[in-house]
């Protein structure tokens, strides 16, 4: 419990921007309803909490579980058994996954139960690919050059109201229950190996396993051809803060019964694998048991604010400021509630963490989250642009991923790991719940087609990172190249100093 208290502080600089962001609009440009002010505020409450407690749970249980398990399957020489394993891991955890029901529920024309299925069958055959990557040591680069390469080609076929919601199911899916595991897993598939670029190797799961949900929607949508339909959304009607409450404590039940769902197949990972291999001693058994209940704890909490609160919030803002005269104000405000959302993300968190462990402190912290949120502060202007003109997205999404490919052959591999991995970590349940929703509600007070303009907000902000990421691989690089060059001028003088000593016949021991 000692840990919590700074996590609960780390969790207030994160989630205290945007509700400041909101709570002046309300007062300046957009009238809210006071109902949904108060969701609002009771949302952010629970954020705060949840964001803390998923934080410290998932690093002493999801962490070293998907750790021991990466390790384990290297491990074995075999590749049938463990290529099984894999898939089943990777359906499993993202049919629970919650941020995947959720954009499941604002898809209208595809049955939830056939978009979850897919996605699964997606991240399954890729998790598998990675197993075999790492096996193999095939360049990172090398693949995601073949499979961009791939989904590009099939976006020609789909029907274009289905290609942002097919890149959008691409960065759902790596949310707060998936990212920790499958990057602890990338580090147990790297660490086994003992290679020298085993810290390289670490990072790329996530950016795989967003691959999959990807084409496999691309695929159901040229074969299943599903008809494009409107969404209808209500906003619960909120009088008193006691509605307020009320409102919450009713939804409390059911995302306890949503994660419960998300939870057991994890458990079940767990007691099995340690029953297999007896892996981890008591007192471990006994922490990572304690580390599960704080995850579930944090992520109901961090669902139901970010549901009941945050997503009716997000969708009367963005109708409001579309509805108004100074529409245009779409995109700086856009972009300033997007730099600061991505620092609330859960799995962001994660990724801090474990970039700075892996890297021995090489890759600062900071500079990773101020990097994602310009990128994610610039994705969510173009997504605004979007929304306002209806530019169709495959303009960008090409764009952005050529420029994200080309440049990765000019920075260190890691950094090309990080950033197409923070793709999908940036777009978790603050992005499906709270940003998705305000674009939904722009493109609905101006008339626009949802699901053309408004779905691949999601995309966007799983792209940009790629490139500002990499940007930063860029300047580190260059910095450490003046640093070593200032060195070697500074060595250079010592030694004609010492050059100049001796000719003067000083004694030099």
């Amino acid at each position: 419990m000692a840990r919590i208290f700074p996590s609960i502080k780390e969790s207030l600089s994160s989630v205290l921007p945007i509700a400041i962001i909101v709570l002046v609009l309300s007062v300046t440009c957009v009238s809210l309803d006071a109902g949904v002010l108060v969701l609002f505020l009771f949302g952010t409450l629970f954020l705060i909490l949840g964001m803390s407690f998923f934080t410290v749970g998932s690093s002493i249980s999801m962490e070293p579980l998907g750790d021991g398990i990466g390790k384990t399957l290297n491990k074995n020489n075999k590749i049938v058994i463990p290529l099984f394993i894999c898939f089943i891991l990777g359906f499993l955890i993202t049919v629970s996954e919650p941020d995947l029901q959720v954009l499941a529920e604002q898809v209208p024309t595809i049955p939830n139960l056939m978009l979850v299925t897919c996605v699964g069958i997606g991240v399954g055959v890729f998790l598998c690919i990675t197993l075999i990557r790492s096996k193999r040591e095939i360049p990172l680069r090398t693949l995601l050059l073949i499979f961009y390469a791939l989904i590009i080609g099939l976006a020609f076929f789909a029907p274009n109201e289905f290609v942002a919601t097919a890149f959008d199911s691409g960065g759902v899916t790596t949310g707060p229950i998936t990212v920790p595991f499958i990057m602890a897993l990338g580090a147990g598939l790297a660490s086994a190996k003992k290679s020298k670029h085993a810290g390289e190797n670490s990072f790329g799961l996530v950016a795989l396993c967003s691959i999959g949900p990807i084409l496999s929607v691309l695929l159901l949508s040229i074969f299943y051809k599903p008809q494009p339909a409107s969404s209808a959304y209500e906003i619960a009607d909120i009088l008193t803060t006691i509605d307020a409450f009320r409102h919450f404590m009713h939804a409390l039940p059911e995302y306890a019964k949503e994660v419960m769902v998300a939870f057991v197949p994890i458990v079940m990972l767990f007691i099995i694998f340690q029953l297999i291999t007896r892996r981890f001693h008591i007192h471990n058994i006994i922490k990572m048991s304690v580390g599960f209940i704080y995850t579930y704890i944090g992520l109901v909490m961090f669902l139901t604010g970010a549901n009941v609160g945050f997503m009716p919030a997000g969708r009367l803002i963005g109708a409001k400021i579309a509805g108004s005269t100074f529409r245009n104000m779409l995109i700086p405000i856009g972009m300033v509630m997007g730099y600061f959302v991505v620092s609330a993300e859960p799995a962001v968190h994660s990724l801090k963490r474990q970039v700075s462990e892996i890297t021995n402190g090489a890759i600062p912290q900071k500079s990773v989250a101020v990097a994602l949120s310009v990128g994610v502060s610039v994705s969510v202007g173009i997504s605004m642009l979007r929304v306002l003109t209806g530019i169709p997205i495959m303009p960008f999404l090409i764009f952005g991923y050529a420029v994200s490919l080309i440049i990765s052959f000019f920075v260190p591999h890691i950094y090309t790991g990080i950033a197409f991995d923070s793709g999908g970590v940036a777009s978790g349940p603050m992005t499906s719940t709270f940003m998705l929703p305000f674009a939904m509600g722009a493109c609905e007070a101006i008339g626009g087609n949802v699901m053309t303009d408004a779905f691949g907000i999601v995309a966007m902000i799983a792209m940009t990172p790629l490139i500002t990421i990499q940007i930063l691989g860029l300047y580190e690089r260059r910095r450490r190249a003046r640093m070593i060059k200032k060195l070697h001028t500074e060595i250079s003088m010592i030694k004609d100093d010492i050059i100049f000593f001796d000719e003067e016949g000083n004694d030099n021991e």
